[in-house]
């Protein structure tokens, strides 16, 4: 069904739930997988000091950063499958915007992505990277929860009747 699968990580259980789901329809269907981790961009707030008593080093902060999302994108290849092709990307700037992009560029058909669970005006007044691409998406869209056995709340035991 679906060939070209793109996947967006950010290290919490909804993406890691969203890899899991991304790779039982490749193996199903025969598609590949891209995966993407976006590092953010610091905050023009952030990057003042404003609470923190100093001007917080950007250099090292980015390095940082990176490094983390670059770790987090070897250890979701690392998950898939030998029989299953897979790219990553890292990308810099607004998580929607990036993911959007590679979708464009990328000509894929299915991207699956976690969601934090935001309701609809917490994810109006906060912003929401999964609202964001539902909404603007060329392709197919799949958003799955991390289960309450991955340690994220709202999963099936959670709603059973006691």
């Amino acid at each position: 069904m679906f060939r070209n699968i793109l996947v967006a990580i950010d290290g919490s259980a909804h993406s890691a739930r969203a890899l899991a789901e991304a790779v039982d329809l490749a193996e199903g269907g025969g598609a590949r997988i891209t995966i993407i981790a976006c590092v953010p961009e610091p905050s023009a707030w952030l990057l003042s000091g404003a609470g923190y008593g100093g001007a917080i080093d950007y250099v090292a902060l980015n390095e940082e950063t990176e490094r983390h999302y670059q770790k987090l994108l070897e250890q979701a290849v690392a998950e898939v499958p030998d029989d299953i092709p897979v790219t990553s990307r890292l990308v810099h700037g607004r998580p929607g915007d990036r993911i959007l992009d590679q979708l464009r560029e990328g000509a894929h058909d299915l991207v699956v992505m976690g969601s934090r669970g935001r309701g609809n005006v917490r994810s109006l007044v906060l912003g929401s990277v999964s609202h964001q691409v539902l909404n603007a998406a060329p392709a197919a869209v799949l958003i799955v929860h991390a289960d309450a056995a991955m340690g994220e709340p709202g999963g099936p035991e959670r709603d059973r009747p006691a």
